[in-house]
């Protein structure tokens, strides 16, 4: 293994020699490279280690192979302006506002207004023992499409997973997804028109006002209360608008972290029933939980209750896995739809997440990062509120504050003072369909371990205040 990385590191010492040389013009476009041999020479390196440099420095469309003749520079690469790095301050504050700034930050930026945790609070021991486990297995499940329901092993898992929350299922009533996200769209295209009426939490995730958007819907809210939604606005919003489907977030609460109360929970069902309406509960924070919160699908039995779920949050974002459970005719049709929009699932994903789940490190890691953020919960929500930032709610569990700013200050304000000096905060209108969320901001805790957020935040508002 010592030996592999060595070589390693050479190939990418021997590719930033080239790479320095056409930055610096020394090497045009258009112009021969050394020959394999001249190079391996100068660099005091075997040949075979230049040549895997330079097919590796092809692959990447710095330079072009030319038959018979060598290697040579390739056609000019468009330039990088100032203008072009850095975050975008003039960017509108609306549902994409966060993810943008979130997804493109430099690595050296701050992230306490995003929804994911830190590389190193994620099981990445585990990912790499499963990385291996699959890298030894079957030729077809490294090159070949998998079934559009998905793995069985993983569905399987799910299943049982679904069980320990009270959710009675089976295996054809569970598909994989690449996401959460993608089983929302899936079901938006399987169960909407234009036009049609989707009702949703306020506050709550951003991007599904996005993807609703995306489709075409009419959307309107109704306040969320630290037990779930406001009833008795619910009720007359379904009575008024008649609402063709309701998203929300089951267990854990986007951005508030509140729960939903067990009374809450049947008064939602039977109103549902009452008025013909489909629920989509996301339970993407499950993990984090320290006691089970009810689940609508348990007391309904999939009936008109979905849930979805993924893995981005707990084991990794970059391996894209997630699941949609429904009744068997409504997976039938979905089925249906992910070999039109997706055509066969991803094995490889699959697999991966199957292995890190099964692993026992897996749930002791989870128990560990559960303590861990309850203790960050409760530093953090200390030094917000030596700002006169105060907290909506204490959440029993997971990785969101959702907290008001002192004298009704812009929240949008403050956060385009931060990302000025590479902060990335969420203000709380982005979240809220009715914007009236102005003077709140939901922090990620265990993304706010530096103190320069504390200090922005201090200076920001006093200048304010």
């Amino acid at each position: 293994m010592n030996e592999k990385i060595k070589n390693f590191t050479k190939i990418e010492t021997a590719m930033a020699a080239i790479r320095q040389r056409i930055a610096g013009r020394s090497l045009m476009p258009g112009e021969k490279l050394p020959s394999i041999r001249s190079f391996a020479d100068l660099m005091q390196m075997s040949t075979s280690t230049i040549v895997e440099a330079y097919d590796r420095l092809a692959a990447e469309g710095f330079i072009q192979s030319r038959p018979g003749s060598g290697f040579y520079v390739a056609s000019a690469t468009i330039p990088l302006t100032l203008s072009e790095v850095g975050p975008k301050l003039d960017r509108a504050i609306d549902p994409f506002w966060v993810s943008r700034q979130t997804l493109e930050a430099s690595e050296s930026a701050l992230k306490p207004g995003c929804g994911w945790l830190p590389p190193s609070w994620l099981p990445e021991k585990g990912i790499r023992k499963a990385l291996r486990t699959v890298s030894r297995a079957d030729t077809s499940l490294l090159t070949e499409y998998g079934t559009p329901l998905g793995s069985p092993p993983l569905r399987q898992l799910i299943a049982r997973r679904m069980t320990d929350l009270g959710i009675e299922t089976s295996l054809n009533q569970i598909m994989l997804t690449e996401s959460g996200t993608q089983a929302i769209d899936l079901l938006c295209r399987l169960l909407l028109e234009p036009g049609d009426t989707v009702l949703v939490d306020d506050p709550c995730y951003f991007n599904f006002h996005a993807l609703l958007r995306a489709h075409r819907a009419n959307i309107v809210s109704v306040p969320y209360t630290p037990s779930g939604p406001d009833m008795e606005l619910f009720e007359q919003t379904l009575a008024e608008h008649k609402p063709r489907l309701y998203i929300t977030n089951s267990g854990i609460q986007n951005p508030t972290g509140a729960t939903l109360s067990p009374a809450k929970a049947h008064r939602v069902l039977k109103l549902a029933e009452q008025f013909d309406l489909t629920i989509i509960e996301d339970e993407i924070f499950a993990d984090f939980e320290h006691s089970v919160a009810p689940r609508l699908a348990a007391f309904d039995g999939l009936d008109r209750v979905i849930h979805i779920g993924s893995f981005s949050k707990t084991l990794s974002a970059s391996v894209r896995c997630g699941f949609v459970a429904a009744r068997s005719d409504w997976i039938e049709k979905l089925i249906d739809m992910k070999i039109a929009t997706s055509f066969g699932g991803g094995n490889l994903a699959a697999e991966l997440v199957f292995n890190v789940l099964r692993d026992g490190s897996c749930r002791k890691h989870m128990e560990a990062l559960k303590l861990r953020l309850s203790r960050s919960m409760s530093e953090v929500n200390s030094r917000l509120k030596s700002l006169g930032i105060e907290p909506w709610l204490v959440p029993q569990s997971g990785m969101f504050l959702w907290s008001r700013l002192p004298d009704e200050i812009n929240a949008a304000d403050i956060a385009r003072d931060a990302l000025s000096k590479n902060i990335v905060l969420a203000p709380g209108n982005v979240f809220s369909l009715s914007q009236s969320a102005t003077s709140f901001l939901r922090f990620n805790v265990s993304q706010c371990q530096d103190d320069r957020i504390f200090e922005t935040l201090r200076t920001s508002i006093s200048q304010r205040s």
